[in-house]
């Protein structure tokens, strides 16, 4: 999967320990900087369909994203 996008992130300078957080406030904190990224989208797609169950992508916790694919799921399914 193509990863360029990634150079465009607000992540792109911050450490990663700020988007692999141990608490909710963390989860907070890495979430706000995502909110004006410009590849936010890409960055929770590239999450989503490589199954990455840790940390803070395109703007999400670990558990939305895990409701969204279980939304994605049930869509395609036709419910």
């Amino acid at each position: 999967m193509e990863t360029k996008w990634m150079t465009k992130g607000n992540c792109r300078n911050k450490a990663p320990e700020v988007f692999f957080p141990s608490d909710g406030l963390g989860v907070e904190v890495a979430k706000k900087i995502c909110e004006t990224c410009k590849v936010k989208n890409l960055c929770l797609s590239h999450a989503i369909e490589n199954r990455i169950d840790h940390g803070v992508w395109g703007g999400t916790s670990e558990r939305q994203r895990r409701r969204l694919r279980k939304e994605q799921q049930l869509i395609a399914v036709g419910f």
